[in-house]
Protein backbone atom coordinates (compact mmCIF):
# COMPACT_ATOMS: atom_id res chain seq x y z
CA UNK A 1 0.00 0.00 0.00
CA UNK A 2 2.78 2.34 0.64
CA UNK A 3 4.22 2.24 -3.41
CA UNK A 4 0.21 2.70 -4.05
CA UNK A 5 0.55 6.27 -1.97
CA UNK A 6 3.81 6.85 -3.82
CA UNK A 7 2.45 6.57 -6.96
CA UNK A 8 -1.07 8.55 -5.78
CA UNK A 9 1.12 11.52 -4.99
CA UNK A 10 2.79 11.53 -8.12
CA UNK A 11 -0.10 11.60 -10.49
CA UNK A 12 -0.27 15.92 -10.58
CA UNK A 13 -4.34 15.90 -10.67
CA UNK A 14 -5.03 13.73 -7.87
CA UNK A 15 -2.10 15.07 -5.85
CA UNK A 16 -3.59 18.38 -6.61
CA UNK A 17 -6.67 16.78 -5.34
CA UNK A 18 -6.05 15.84 -2.10
CA UNK A 19 -3.73 18.51 -1.42
CA UNK A 20 -6.55 20.87 -1.94
CA UNK A 21 -8.92 18.89 0.30
CA UNK A 22 -6.36 19.18 2.94
CA UNK A 23 -5.64 23.18 3.02
CA UNK A 24 -9.18 23.49 3.28
CA UNK A 25 -9.59 20.98 5.94
CA UNK A 26 -6.82 23.30 7.64
CA UNK A 27 -8.95 26.30 7.27
CA UNK A 28 -11.91 24.76 8.91
CA UNK A 29 -9.43 23.72 12.24
CA UNK A 30 -8.07 27.53 11.83
CA UNK A 31 -11.63 28.55 11.84
CA UNK A 32 -12.63 26.77 14.59
CA UNK A 33 -9.97 28.46 16.72
CA UNK A 34 -10.99 32.38 15.99
CA UNK A 35 -13.67 33.39 18.53
CA UNK A 36 -16.50 35.27 17.93
CA UNK A 37 -15.87 39.05 17.61
CA UNK A 38 -17.12 40.69 21.34
CA UNK A 39 -16.38 37.03 23.77
CA UNK A 40 -13.76 36.91 26.06
CA UNK A 41 -11.81 33.57 25.07
CA UNK A 42 -10.16 33.38 28.74
CA UNK A 43 -13.30 33.37 30.46
CA UNK A 44 -15.19 31.08 28.10
CA UNK A 45 -12.28 28.63 28.64
CA UNK A 46 -11.86 28.61 32.14
CA UNK A 47 -15.75 28.17 32.24
CA UNK A 48 -16.33 25.26 30.21
CA UNK A 49 -12.91 23.30 32.11
CA UNK A 50 -14.72 23.55 35.11
CA UNK A 51 -18.08 23.16 33.90
CA UNK A 52 -17.56 20.74 31.20
CA UNK A 53 -21.18 18.43 30.32
CA UNK A 54 -22.57 16.00 28.40
CA UNK A 55 -24.27 18.83 26.38
CA UNK A 56 -20.85 20.53 25.57
CA UNK A 57 -19.43 17.89 24.76
CA UNK A 58 -21.96 16.53 22.71
CA UNK A 59 -22.01 19.52 20.66
CA UNK A 60 -17.97 19.80 20.50
CA UNK A 61 -18.02 16.43 19.25
CA UNK A 62 -19.64 17.73 15.73
CA UNK A 63 -17.58 20.74 16.10
CA UNK A 64 -14.26 19.55 16.72
CA UNK A 65 -13.97 21.56 19.49
CA UNK A 66 -15.34 25.08 18.31
CA UNK A 67 -18.45 25.37 20.31
CA UNK A 68 -16.10 25.28 23.51
CA UNK A 69 -14.23 27.87 21.72
CA UNK A 70 -17.41 29.80 21.00
CA UNK A 71 -15.68 30.62 17.66
CA UNK A 72 -16.95 31.45 13.92
CA UNK A 73 -17.61 27.80 13.25
CA UNK A 74 -18.99 27.04 16.53
CA UNK A 75 -22.02 25.33 14.64
CA UNK A 76 -20.38 23.69 11.53
CA UNK A 77 -22.29 21.95 8.91
CA UNK A 78 -25.09 20.86 11.07
CA UNK A 79 -27.41 23.80 9.70
CA UNK A 80 -27.26 22.71 6.42
CA UNK A 81 -27.52 19.23 7.24
CA UNK A 82 -30.63 19.92 9.20
CA UNK A 83 -32.38 22.00 6.63
CA UNK A 84 -31.54 18.70 4.14
CA UNK A 85 -33.11 16.66 6.39
CA UNK A 86 -36.26 19.30 6.40
CA UNK A 87 -35.95 19.39 2.68
CA UNK A 88 -36.10 15.87 2.35
CA UNK A 89 -39.01 15.53 4.56
CA UNK A 90 -40.78 18.39 2.57
CA UNK A 91 -40.43 16.35 -0.51
CA UNK A 92 -42.61 13.17 0.96
CA UNK A 93 -45.43 15.60 1.88
CA UNK A 94 -45.13 17.78 -1.53
CA UNK A 95 -45.27 15.87 -4.54
CA UNK A 96 -44.56 19.08 -6.43
CA UNK A 97 -41.54 19.59 -4.62
CA UNK A 98 -40.18 15.90 -5.22
CA UNK A 99 -40.70 16.80 -9.14
CA UNK A 100 -38.86 19.59 -9.18
CA UNK A 101 -36.32 17.97 -7.42
CA UNK A 102 -36.21 15.03 -10.30
CA UNK A 103 -35.48 17.71 -12.82
CA UNK A 104 -32.00 18.46 -13.63
CA UNK A 105 -33.22 22.21 -13.54
CA UNK A 106 -35.01 21.79 -10.66
CA UNK A 107 -32.72 19.95 -8.18
CA UNK A 108 -30.79 23.38 -8.66
CA UNK A 109 -33.43 25.05 -7.15
CA UNK A 110 -33.89 22.45 -4.68
CA UNK A 111 -30.10 23.45 -3.54
CA UNK A 112 -31.09 27.06 -3.70
CA UNK A 113 -33.84 27.02 -1.43
CA UNK A 114 -31.71 24.67 1.05
CA UNK A 115 -29.14 27.24 1.14
CA UNK A 116 -31.63 29.81 2.16
CA UNK A 117 -33.03 27.30 4.97
CA UNK A 118 -29.44 26.49 5.67
CA UNK A 119 -29.22 30.63 6.58
CA UNK A 120 -32.67 30.67 8.36
CA UNK A 121 -31.58 27.54 10.61
CA UNK A 122 -28.39 28.72 11.44
CA UNK A 123 -29.10 32.40 12.72
CA UNK A 124 -31.61 30.69 14.74
CA UNK A 125 -29.18 28.65 16.63
CA UNK A 126 -27.10 31.16 16.42
CA UNK A 127 -29.11 33.42 18.56
CA UNK A 128 -29.78 30.56 20.79
CA UNK A 129 -25.44 30.25 21.24
CA UNK A 130 -25.73 34.08 22.09
CA UNK A 131 -27.87 33.60 24.89
CA UNK A 132 -26.10 30.76 26.18
CA UNK A 133 -22.97 33.01 26.30
CA UNK A 134 -24.60 35.64 28.24
CA UNK A 135 -25.24 32.97 30.94
CA UNK A 136 -21.35 32.62 30.87
CA UNK A 137 -19.80 35.02 33.84
CA UNK A 138 -17.53 37.76 32.14
CA UNK A 139 -17.77 35.94 28.55
CA UNK A 140 -18.76 39.03 26.87
CA UNK A 141 -16.46 41.90 25.84
CA UNK A 142 -19.01 44.00 24.63
CA UNK A 143 -22.79 44.81 25.52
CA UNK A 144 -25.44 42.23 25.25
CA UNK A 145 -27.42 43.87 22.91
CA UNK A 146 -24.27 44.28 20.68
CA UNK A 147 -23.10 40.95 21.32
CA UNK A 148 -26.55 38.89 19.92
CA UNK A 149 -26.18 41.03 16.60
CA UNK A 150 -22.67 40.42 15.85
CA UNK A 151 -23.01 36.76 17.03
CA UNK A 152 -25.73 35.93 14.66
CA UNK A 153 -23.97 37.34 11.70
CA UNK A 154 -20.98 35.99 12.69
CA UNK A 155 -21.66 32.71 13.27
CA UNK A 156 -24.40 32.12 10.20
CA UNK A 157 -21.49 33.54 7.79
CA UNK A 158 -19.31 30.89 9.43
CA UNK A 159 -21.58 27.95 8.66
CA UNK A 160 -22.51 29.41 5.22
CA UNK A 161 -18.43 29.26 5.07
CA UNK A 162 -18.45 25.72 6.05
CA UNK A 163 -21.08 25.01 3.60
CA UNK A 164 -18.89 26.53 0.83
CA UNK A 165 -15.89 25.08 1.64
CA UNK A 166 -17.89 21.59 1.81
CA UNK A 167 -18.77 22.32 -1.99
CA UNK A 168 -15.70 23.09 -3.40
CA UNK A 169 -13.67 19.97 -1.30
CA UNK A 170 -16.89 17.71 -3.56
CA UNK A 171 -16.35 19.55 -7.05
CA UNK A 172 -12.83 20.20 -6.21
CA UNK A 173 -10.69 17.83 -3.95
CA UNK A 174 -11.61 14.09 -3.42
CA UNK A 175 -15.20 14.41 -2.57
CA UNK A 176 -17.15 14.04 0.32
CA UNK A 177 -16.79 17.40 1.47
CA UNK A 178 -19.33 17.69 4.32
CA UNK A 179 -18.40 14.33 5.90
CA UNK A 180 -14.86 15.08 5.51
CA UNK A 181 -15.33 17.91 7.61
CA UNK A 182 -16.98 16.25 9.99
CA UNK A 183 -14.74 13.23 9.99
CA UNK A 184 -11.29 16.25 10.52
CA UNK A 185 -13.43 17.42 13.67
CA UNK A 186 -13.78 14.61 15.13
CA UNK A 187 -10.10 13.61 14.37
CA UNK A 188 -9.19 17.43 16.25
CA UNK A 189 -10.41 16.06 19.73
CA UNK A 190 -8.72 12.51 19.57
CA UNK A 191 -5.38 14.80 21.04
CA UNK A 192 -7.12 16.46 24.10
CA UNK A 193 -9.20 13.30 24.43
CA UNK A 194 -5.51 11.27 24.78
CA UNK A 195 -4.48 13.78 26.90
CA UNK A 196 -7.37 13.56 29.30
CA UNK A 197 -7.45 9.31 29.40
CA UNK A 198 -3.92 9.30 30.34
CA UNK A 199 -4.47 12.40 32.99
CA UNK A 200 -7.42 10.26 34.82
CA UNK A 201 -5.22 7.04 34.80
CA UNK A 202 -2.18 8.59 36.39
CA UNK A 203 -4.97 10.66 39.22
CA UNK A 204 -6.31 7.32 39.41
CA UNK A 205 -10.00 8.60 38.79
CA UNK A 206 -9.72 6.05 35.85
CA UNK A 207 -8.93 2.25 36.17
CA UNK A 208 -6.29 1.14 34.08
CA UNK A 209 -7.59 -2.31 33.18
CA UNK A 210 -11.19 -0.60 32.69
CA UNK A 211 -9.08 1.27 29.51
CA UNK A 212 -7.55 -1.50 28.61
CA UNK A 213 -10.97 -3.62 28.08
CA UNK A 214 -12.58 -0.56 26.42
CA UNK A 215 -9.45 -0.65 24.15
CA UNK A 216 -9.73 -4.19 23.08
CA UNK A 217 -13.54 -3.69 22.78
CA UNK A 218 -12.43 -0.56 20.63
CA UNK A 219 -10.51 -2.77 18.08
CA UNK A 220 -12.86 -5.56 17.99
CA UNK A 221 -15.98 -2.90 16.90
CA UNK A 222 -13.71 -1.21 14.60
CA UNK A 223 -13.38 -4.45 12.65
CA UNK A 224 -17.19 -5.23 12.47
CA UNK A 225 -18.31 -1.59 11.49
CA UNK A 226 -15.33 -2.33 8.63
CA UNK A 227 -17.14 -5.74 7.73
CA UNK A 228 -20.48 -4.21 8.05
CA UNK A 229 -19.69 -1.75 5.79
CA UNK A 230 -18.45 -3.78 2.88
CA UNK A 231 -21.08 -6.73 3.24
CA UNK A 232 -22.97 -6.97 0.19
CA UNK A 233 -26.08 -9.21 -1.05
CA UNK A 234 -25.80 -9.91 -4.54
CA UNK A 235 -29.18 -10.22 -6.89
CA UNK A 236 -28.17 -11.83 -9.84
CA UNK A 237 -29.78 -10.54 -13.06
CA UNK A 238 -29.98 -12.42 -16.33
CA UNK A 239 -30.61 -10.30 -19.43
CA UNK A 240 -31.87 -12.06 -22.21
CA UNK A 241 -30.65 -11.41 -26.08
CA UNK A 242 -31.61 -7.86 -27.70
CA UNK A 243 -30.70 -6.27 -31.01
CA UNK A 244 -29.27 -3.13 -30.95
CA UNK A 245 -29.05 -1.21 -34.41
CA UNK A 246 -27.72 -3.79 -36.56
CA UNK A 247 -25.84 -5.96 -33.79
CA UNK A 248 -27.49 -8.73 -31.64
CA UNK A 249 -26.06 -8.96 -27.97
CA UNK A 250 -26.21 -12.02 -26.16
CA UNK A 251 -27.55 -13.24 -23.11
CA UNK A 252 -25.53 -11.68 -20.05
CA UNK A 253 -26.00 -12.13 -16.29
CA UNK A 254 -25.03 -9.90 -13.83
CA UNK A 255 -26.14 -8.84 -10.47
CA UNK A 256 -27.11 -6.33 -8.40
CA UNK A 257 -25.32 -5.70 -5.29
CA UNK A 258 -27.46 -4.47 -2.44
CA UNK A 259 -25.00 -3.43 0.63
CA UNK A 260 -25.41 -4.67 4.18
CA UNK A 261 -25.63 -0.83 4.95
CA UNK A 262 -26.40 1.21 2.23
CA UNK A 263 -27.25 4.84 3.37
CA UNK A 264 -23.25 4.59 4.92
CA UNK A 265 -23.42 6.84 8.30
CA UNK A 266 -26.26 9.29 6.56
CA UNK A 267 -28.80 8.17 9.20
CA UNK A 268 -26.36 8.88 12.43
CA UNK A 269 -25.41 12.17 11.77
CA UNK A 270 -29.07 13.56 10.77
CA UNK A 271 -30.47 12.08 13.79
CA UNK A 272 -27.23 13.33 15.98
CA UNK A 273 -28.04 16.33 14.09
CA UNK A 274 -31.74 16.82 14.06
CA UNK A 275 -31.80 16.04 18.17
CA UNK A 276 -28.87 18.55 18.77
CA UNK A 277 -31.44 21.22 17.41
CA UNK A 278 -33.46 21.23 20.42
CA UNK A 279 -30.61 21.26 22.48
CA UNK A 280 -28.60 24.10 21.16
CA UNK A 281 -32.19 26.01 21.41
CA UNK A 282 -33.48 24.79 24.95
CA UNK A 283 -30.33 24.58 26.98
CA UNK A 284 -29.61 27.58 29.42
CA UNK A 285 -32.41 29.39 27.82
CA UNK A 286 -34.98 31.83 29.90
CA UNK A 287 -38.37 30.07 27.67
CA UNK A 288 -39.36 26.95 30.35
CA UNK A 289 -40.72 24.97 27.87
CA UNK A 290 -37.50 25.04 25.49
CA UNK A 291 -35.35 24.43 28.64
CA UNK A 292 -37.75 21.26 29.49
CA UNK A 293 -37.53 20.08 26.32
CA UNK A 294 -33.14 20.01 26.18
CA UNK A 295 -33.39 18.57 29.65
CA UNK A 296 -35.66 15.93 28.35
CA UNK A 297 -33.19 14.95 25.71
CA UNK A 298 -30.03 15.14 27.77
CA UNK A 299 -27.71 13.41 25.97
CA UNK A 300 -26.93 10.64 28.58
CA UNK A 301 -30.93 10.13 29.82
CA UNK A 302 -33.28 6.84 28.46
CA UNK A 303 -35.62 9.11 26.35
CA UNK A 304 -32.79 10.61 24.43
CA UNK A 305 -31.12 7.28 23.61
CA UNK A 306 -34.83 5.55 22.56
CA UNK A 307 -35.16 8.37 20.35
CA UNK A 308 -32.06 8.48 19.07
CA UNK A 309 -32.02 4.63 17.87
CA UNK A 310 -35.35 4.89 16.30
CA UNK A 311 -34.44 8.04 14.77
CA UNK A 312 -31.32 6.11 13.22
CA UNK A 313 -33.85 3.10 11.92
CA UNK A 314 -35.95 5.51 10.38
CA UNK A 315 -33.39 7.50 8.60
CA UNK A 316 -31.64 4.05 7.38
CA UNK A 317 -35.35 2.95 6.04
CA UNK A 318 -35.99 6.50 4.51
CA UNK A 319 -32.43 6.98 2.54
CA UNK A 320 -32.49 3.95 1.32
CA UNK A 321 -35.63 4.46 0.07
CA UNK A 322 -34.56 7.55 -1.86
CA UNK A 323 -31.25 6.35 -2.82
CA UNK A 324 -32.15 2.67 -3.99
CA UNK A 325 -35.99 3.39 -5.08
CA UNK A 326 -37.19 -0.46 -5.77
CA UNK A 327 -39.37 0.70 -8.32
CA UNK A 328 -36.80 2.73 -10.60
CA UNK A 329 -34.43 -0.84 -10.34
CA UNK A 330 -37.44 -2.86 -11.64
CA UNK A 331 -38.34 -0.81 -14.39
CA UNK A 332 -34.76 -0.43 -15.46
CA UNK A 333 -34.43 -4.61 -15.10
CA UNK A 334 -37.48 -4.37 -17.44
CA UNK A 335 -36.45 -1.93 -19.98
CA UNK A 336 -33.34 -3.66 -20.86
CA UNK A 337 -34.31 -7.21 -21.00
CA UNK A 338 -33.32 -8.21 -17.49
CA UNK A 339 -35.01 -10.47 -15.38
CA UNK A 340 -34.40 -11.87 -11.81
CA UNK A 341 -34.04 -15.80 -12.04
CA UNK A 342 -37.39 -17.16 -9.84
CA UNK A 343 -38.89 -14.08 -10.07
CA UNK A 344 -41.98 -12.57 -12.13
CA UNK A 345 -41.65 -9.92 -13.72
CA UNK A 346 -44.88 -8.15 -12.29
CA UNK A 347 -43.31 -9.05 -8.77
CA UNK A 348 -39.99 -7.72 -9.12
CA UNK A 349 -40.67 -4.50 -6.82
CA UNK A 350 -42.35 -6.69 -4.05
CA UNK A 351 -39.04 -8.67 -3.85
CA UNK A 352 -36.75 -5.88 -4.45
CA UNK A 353 -38.13 -3.91 -1.92
CA UNK A 354 -38.58 -7.09 0.61
CA UNK A 355 -35.01 -7.63 0.03
CA UNK A 356 -33.88 -4.20 0.72
CA UNK A 357 -35.79 -4.43 4.20
CA UNK A 358 -34.53 -7.41 5.02
CA UNK A 359 -30.90 -6.01 4.55
CA UNK A 360 -31.40 -2.23 6.29
CA UNK A 361 -33.35 -3.48 8.98
CA UNK A 362 -30.20 -5.43 10.73
CA UNK A 363 -28.09 -3.02 9.73
CA UNK A 364 -29.94 -0.15 11.38
CA UNK A 365 -30.07 -1.96 14.45
CA UNK A 366 -26.27 -2.61 14.21
CA UNK A 367 -25.82 1.50 13.39
CA UNK A 368 -28.28 2.10 16.36
CA UNK A 369 -25.98 -0.11 18.64
CA UNK A 370 -22.65 1.29 18.07
CA UNK A 371 -24.12 5.06 18.34
CA UNK A 372 -24.80 3.90 21.93
CA UNK A 373 -21.47 2.23 22.90
CA UNK A 374 -20.04 5.98 24.70
CA UNK A 375 -22.89 5.90 26.90
CA UNK A 376 -22.71 2.47 28.26
CA UNK A 377 -18.97 3.11 28.36
CA UNK A 378 -19.84 5.85 30.95
CA UNK A 379 -22.10 3.77 32.69
CA UNK A 380 -20.02 0.86 33.05
CA UNK A 381 -16.47 2.22 33.21
CA UNK A 382 -17.32 5.75 34.44
CA UNK A 383 -14.92 7.22 31.17
CA UNK A 384 -14.97 10.93 30.43
CA UNK A 385 -17.92 12.06 27.72
CA UNK A 386 -15.01 13.18 25.79
CA UNK A 387 -12.60 10.13 26.02
CA UNK A 388 -16.47 7.12 25.51
CA UNK A 389 -17.10 9.70 22.50
CA UNK A 390 -14.11 8.63 20.78
CA UNK A 391 -14.59 5.07 21.68
CA UNK A 392 -17.23 4.27 19.70
CA UNK A 393 -20.60 5.34 18.16
CA UNK A 394 -21.26 8.41 16.46
CA UNK A 395 -17.61 8.88 16.16
CA UNK A 396 -16.34 5.45 15.02
CA UNK A 397 -19.20 5.26 12.24
CA UNK A 398 -18.30 8.09 11.21
CA UNK A 399 -14.58 7.68 11.01
CA UNK A 400 -14.71 4.21 9.20
CA UNK A 401 -17.68 5.24 6.92
CA UNK A 402 -16.23 8.28 5.74
CA UNK A 403 -12.35 6.45 5.58
CA UNK A 404 -13.74 3.64 3.29
CA UNK A 405 -15.17 5.96 1.29
CA UNK A 406 -12.82 8.05 0.78
CA UNK A 407 -10.42 5.13 0.28
CA UNK A 408 -12.95 4.33 -2.70
CA UNK A 409 -12.99 8.04 -4.58
CA UNK A 410 -9.18 7.77 -4.81
CA UNK A 411 -9.14 3.87 -5.90
CA UNK A 412 -11.63 5.04 -8.66
CA UNK A 413 -9.05 8.04 -9.64
CA UNK A 414 -6.38 6.22 -9.77
CA UNK A 415 -8.04 3.32 -11.82
CA UNK A 416 -8.85 5.91 -14.30
CA UNK A 417 -5.22 6.58 -14.29
CA UNK A 418 -4.88 2.37 -15.32
CA UNK A 419 -3.22 2.12 -11.90
CA UNK A 420 -4.02 -0.33 -9.00
CA UNK A 421 -5.83 1.35 -6.69
CA UNK A 422 -6.32 0.90 -3.03
CA UNK A 423 -8.61 -2.13 -3.21
CA UNK A 424 -7.39 -5.60 -4.31
CA UNK A 425 -9.92 -7.07 -6.96
CA UNK A 426 -8.99 -10.43 -6.18
CA UNK A 427 -9.61 -10.48 -2.62
CA UNK A 428 -12.13 -7.56 -2.61
CA UNK A 429 -10.15 -5.70 0.26
CA UNK A 430 -8.34 -3.06 1.12
CA UNK A 431 -4.36 -3.74 0.46
CA UNK A 432 -2.12 -4.22 3.48
CA UNK A 433 0.97 -2.20 3.99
Amino acid sequence: MANTLVEMLRMKDIRKKVLFTLGLLAVTRVGAALPIPGVNPGAVLSYFESNSNSFTEYLNFFSGGAFANFSIFMLGVMPYISTQIIMQLLMLVIPSLKKLAQDPQGSKKIQQYTRYGTIVVAAIQSLAASMYARSIPGALAIGPGAFTIVSIISVTAGSMVMVWLGEKITKNGVGNGISLMIFAGIVARIPSAAYTMVRSVSNGSMNPVALIVVVIMFFFVVALVVYEEKGQRKIPVQYSRRVVGRRMYGSQSSHLPFKINPSGVIPVIFASTLLSFPLQLGYNSNIGWLRAVANFLNPQGAPYLIIYTLLIIAFAFFYTQISLNPIEMAKNIRDNGGSIPGVRNEKLEEYLTKVLNRIVLPGAIFLAFIALIPTLIQMFFSFPSNVAMLFGGTSLIILVGVDLETMRQLDGLMKMHHHDGFVDARKRRIKKF
